[in-house]
């Protein structure tokens, strides 16, 4: 989809206006062009522009756009007014965490609003003053004029601002205890500890929200879907805050296809409106008419057709039976064990290719241990199944390190230096300054460069621990640093130049045949889509060179998500043997066990979520009348 505004028309099997594009930049522009012509509007009218606004990573790109019509086309914030929706409590203004800091790095300091002109809950006030805090952050609110646009995002579990589950319709602007799952999706911004994860938060209240003139709710990923869903589709519920939004005469709901993945017109879109009964759409009608009546492909009959919705699709394309031996027959073909390509095969519709039997594959891995979580299985099989198998892990991963256990490492090398007497004076010193550091560190403070080194070292020798278990020769495993990643913080800087040309270059020295790279757009911090990106733009510019006709690209996913069944077009199976050979490669990766600082609201470690999804995936095709395996991994082919 290539929208450029947000359409504000109702659509009538949603309860709010729902917008949804085919990625976060295309819509985050169109709601920043609103949030543009707001103020131009009411600057031609000599009037202010007050807007609500919010933090977290799903308004950063909307912000960005700001920035830039600032800079390149000259808008003005000067008559601006803004407040922002909540803030945590106690929270110190120059803290990482804060969102005064937040909104000045994300806006206030790119653009020309007046110092005055930006209001943010106070996270220094005294307890006993907070009552009155919250009464004169509304009143100013009031004296403004009210909010004539508020921007939302949505947690994991419905919350807008900090109004937790629970939170009545009248609520007014107060401090509220965090829920448990706000507090385990914010550790990572703590360091991964979640005792330093404060457990209140001064929010503006929801009637103070439903009051504003505009509303405009922001959803990316996968993991926004069914609150997304429950939001726009179900009945309005303080279980879930933000679906008081359908009370409102004037909100949209503005996501990603991802986000709205869970949405009748995305899952059942033949409920909804007429469809083009492709043969894509054909594989998601019938493996999805499969799994919600608990039957096989080939039990499938008319009548289950005609019974949900699937009438046209019969008409089309004749009875089920015909239909269900195509589905079933094609489903059978994603399924081998050869990711490589089976030598000497001659079936044509199996996904891979018999020649060349030694094919040159890379596998990208965004952080250091995505290959082995990702897809251990395959990667496993394809050093077995005797390829030249080549790793590039795309950034360090140091920020997902925690300081214990750096701080560990920090002191082995410490006591080795004295243990074997060393003799270097210089070096020592600064493993200890660095051990000084740590021990002193504040939140407001960024890791030095010493300790992101160690931490990068960390995640370093257990990537190269993972090879070895593997298989990978040395030479084989090529570590690229991407600059984009190395902030020493989670806001990472935008895709550059520099990255897309070291990937280019690897890809350009080794000339693979299969390309393997993340497609796990639901991770938190948008690494993994940087990463893919610059794989993307070296694909364009790489594409007409002889060597990349006979390359093929698989997209996995990661620890977060899985492809849809009828997406699926190469599913690897695993034996009971081979699950467990994959859980030791990942247990290589110390450092991001236990206390793994980018853990999310999910409390299950890395290698339980990849097991259980790849025997999700497993049992998956099994309930579909296929044979029943240990477990699968799948992969998508990136066609550029």
């Amino acid at each position: 989809m290539q929208e450029t505004q947000i359409i504000r028309e109702p659509i009538a099997y949603e309860k709010v206006p729902t917008r949804i594009f085919s990625n976060s930049e295309e819509a985050s522009k169109a709601v920043a062009n609103e949030i543009a012509e707001l103020i131009k509007t009411k600057q031609k009218a000599g009037q202010k522009a007050v807007l609500g606004l919010a933090t977290g990573s799903s308004p950063k790109t909307v912000y960005a756009e700001l920035i830039r019509m600032h800079k390149e086309e000259g808008l003005s914030f000067k008559n601006v007014i803004s407040f922002n929706l909540d803030e945590y409590y106690p929270m110190q203004p120059d803290a990482i965490q804060s969102y005064w800091r937040f909104m000045k790095e994300q806006l206030f300091d790119h653009v020309d609003i007046e110092p005055g002109n930006f209001y943010i809950p106070d996270g220094t006030v005294s307890p006993s003053m907070l009552a009155q805090h919250c009464q004169d952050y509304e009143k100013k609110i009031k004296e403004a004029g009210g909010l004539d646009f508020q921007l939302l995002g949505i947690g994991g579990n419905g919350h807008i601002g900090f109004n937790e589950p629970g939170s009545l319709e009248n609520t007014k602007t107060r401090l509220m205890m965090l829920d448990q799952s706000t507090r385990v999706a914010a550790k990572s911004d703590f360091g991964g500890e979640l005792t330093k994860v404060p457990k209140k938060a001064i929010t503006l209240g929801v009637a103070k929200i439903l009051q504003a003139k505009r509303i405009v709710l922001l959803a990316w990923g996968e993991r926004k879907a069914p609150m997304i869903c429950n939001a726009v589709e179900g009945t309005v519920s303080a279980q879930n805050p933000s679906s008081y939004l359908q009370k409102h005469a004037n909100a949209l709901f503005v996501i990603d296809e991802a986000a709205a993945s869970g949405l009748k017109r995305m899952k059942t879109p033949w409920l909804v409106e007429d469809v083009k009964w492709t043969n894509s759409m054909t594989k998601k009608a019938v493996t999805g008419l499969s799994i919600g009546l608990g039957k096989s492909v080939l039990k499938l009959t008319n009548e289950d057709y005609n019974d949900n919705g699937l009438s046209d699709l019969l008409a089309s394309h004749g009875n089920a039976y015909d239909i269900n031996i195509d589905i079933f027959n094609q489903l059978q073909r994603t399924i081998t064990g050869w990711p490589g390509g089976k030598p000497d095969a001659d079936d044509t519709h199996r996904p891979e290719r018999a020649l060349p039997k030694k094919k040159k594959c890379l596998i990208f891995s965004p952080h250091p241990d995505d290959d082995i979580i990702s897809m251990g299985g395959t990667f496993q099989r394809l050093v077995d199944q005797g390829h030249d198998v080549h790793v590039a892990y795309q950034t360090s991963g140091n920020i997902a390190v925690s300081d214990e256990e750096a701080h560990r490492f920090l002191e082995f090398v410490v006591d080795y230096n004295s243990g074997f007497n060393v003799e270097n004076k210089e070096t020592l010193e600064t493993y200890k300054e660095a051990i000084d550091y740590l021990n002193n560190k504040k939140d407001s403070e960024l890791d030095s460069p010493t300790v992101r080194l160690v931490k990068g070292i960390i995640r370093k020798g257990e990537a190269k621990a993972t090879c070895r278990l593997v298989g990978i020769p040395p030479e084989n495993v090529h570590f690229l640093d991407m600059p984009f990643y190395e902030t020493g913080r989670v806001q990472k800087n935008p895709l550059g130049k520099a990255d897309v040309k070291i990937v280019s270059a690897l890809i350009e020295e080794l000339k693979p045949h299969q390309i393997y790279a993340a497609g796990d757009l639901a991770d938190p911090h948008g690494t993994h889509k940087v990463c893919l990106d610059a794989i993307f733009e070296s694909l364009k510019e790489l594409r007409h060179k002889n060597y990349m006709k006979d390359c093929w690209v698989w997209l996995y996913r990661g620890a977060w998500a899985e492809w849809d069944i009828h997406e699926i077009e190469m599913a690897v199976p695993m034996s009971p043997h081979q699950v467990m050979q994959k859980r030791m490669g990942i247990f290589k990766h110390q450092s991001q066990k236990d206390g793994v600082v980018f853990q999310g609201a999910d409390s299950r470690e890395f290698w339980q979520r990849a097991e259980e999804r790849n025997q999700a995936t497993a049992k998956l095709y099994n309930d579909l009348g296929l044979a029943e395996y240990e477990a699968m991994e799948a992969f998508v082919r990136y066609h550029f």
